[in-house]
């Protein structure tokens, strides 16, 4: 069995080992096991059934994983995307008054829209047409957006009125935490220690719950809630999909969630080594699991699942093959029973690894014409986008929507291609629709 997975997923081909490979999947669950508890909050202020988002949650990140190892080979996780189902819960339900079991079926359609335009390789296109230096800027600009996310996590870095954001109080045990963490993971990193950054995760985690910092659980096995109430609900309200105000949501949920998994597989893929002429190898059935997985997503019951900046992580500790997200799917399979476990990985647990990624993933910025102007702006933009609308999806927009312009006053016009400058007319117009709504 060992040789047959070795030779399926080819394990010495990339250089890696099945050890590493376990390990990476790992450090990539506990990296992004927060949404498992997060989501079901999120979509809870919507009415949903917070116990059966929980268990959605975990299946559809289970299965986009393993979708995403066996028939992709990408060490690349899937889950719920933040975000989206806070746009969900609070612009779609609670702000427009829009049923919860409506705008599941509003991720239903959406879904069955991505299949369609994945099968007629619309988005494969699409992210082999963005040019070389924005996919650097899209790499290094998710870095940013992720190390900001740790900072912010881990309590370095705080919302401030007037500076809008400021250096986080140092007299809160949990911050130390995080410095602890983010200190132990740079020196095994700068020492080239293998899997330094899950040292530094288990480091902080044993630490925390000496000191208390870390509560720990009650109890470590529990059942897990049931799916009912909110399985195929999106099914049984896909007629409720009658007016132009429903359609724009479905546009929305169509729009972020393409670019946010385009713009991390592309990011993800940098970081790994795998993008080949500008090109993503096998990027057609990594897009077809993500888009199954959001598919099946909206039919256990919670919001767009894509793929996860997270999965960074588990590349930076080794993970190269499918192997490792298929290890990750199947630790969202037992993380439905052993819960109260999960609740001693903390955001100051996972904060420091995020934090140390960010620096990998920046390297990626070496790589673009700075010394081009026309290049350098929409690259710029794209970096410091991200982080500062916290979104993935609109710092690539604000890149998408000057890239041809910068391009045209460079007298380089021709060379951007016409899907560029469709998707220039598209982000202008996702823009308005945000704006509008």
């Amino acid at each position: 069995m060992k040789e047959k997975i070795i030779a399926y997923f080819e394990i010495d081909k990339l250089n890696t080992t099945v050890k590493r490979e376990f390990l990476a999947g790992f450090t990539t669950f506990i990296s992004m096991a927060y949404i498992l508890f997060v989501n079901p909050t999120v979509l809870g202020a919507s009415g949903m059934d917070e116990g059966a988002v929980f268990t959605a949650t975990a299946l559809a990140s289970a299965l986009g994983c393993i979708l995403m190892g066996i028939f992709a080979k990408y060490p690349i996780a899937t889950a719920p995307a933040l975000g989206i189902n806070a746009f969900f819960a609070y612009s779609v339900c609670v702000g427009m008054g829009i049923p919860w079991e409506t705008a599941l079926a509003g991720v239903f359609v959406a879904s069955l829209i991505f299949i369609l335009i994945t099968i007629f390789k619309l988005r494969e296109l699409i992210i082999d047409a963005i040019p070389a230096d924005l996919k650097y800027a899209i790499s290094g600009g998710i870095g940013l957006f992720i190390a900001f996310l740790g900072l912010s996590e881990g309590g370095i870095i705080v919302s401030n009125e007037s500076t809008l954001v400021a250096l986080g109080p140092l007299n809160v045990g949990t911050t130390w935490l995080t410095i602890f963490g983010l200190a132990i993971t740079a020196i095994m990193m700068v020492r080239r220690v293998p899997g330094g950054i899950f040292i530094g995760m288990t480091a902080t985690t044993i630490l925390g719950l000496i000191t208390g910092l870390i509560e720990v659980p009650a109890k470590i096995v529990s059942s897990a809630p049931s799916l009912k109430p909110t399985f195929l609900v999106a099914l049984k309200h896909v007629g409720d999909i009658n007016s132009l105000q429903l359609w724009v949501v479905v546009l929305t949920f169509l729009l972020v969630t393409f670019f946010d998994t385009a713009g991390t597989l592309v990011g993800l893929a940098n970081q790994a080594g795998f993008m080949k002429d500008n090109k993503m190898p096998r990027v057609g059935k990594a897009l077809a699991a993500d888009s199954t997985a959001m598919l099946a997503g909206s039919l256990f019951g919670t919001s767009p699942v894509g793929a996860y900046v997270e999965s960074s992580a588990g590349i930076a500790v080794g993970g190269r093959s499918g192997l490792t997200a298929v290890t990750t799917g199947l630790f969202f399979i037992v993380g439905l029973f052993f819960s109260p476990l999960l609740s001693v990985v903390t955001s100051q647990v996972t904060a420091p690894a995020l934090i140390v990624v960010g620096v990998l993933m920046a390297q990626s910025l070496s790589q673009i014409k700075w010394k081009e102007m026309e290049i350098a702006i929409p690259s710029f933009l794209i970096l410091l986008g991200m982080p500062l609308t916290y979104s993935i999806s609109d710092g690539i927009a604000l890149g998408f929507i000057f890239y041809p312009i910068t391009m045209i006053a460079a007298k380089r016009g021709k060379e951007v291609s016409p899907i560029m400058y469709a998707l220039f007319f598209v982000f202008v117009g996702f823009m308005w629709i945000l704006n509008a709504n």
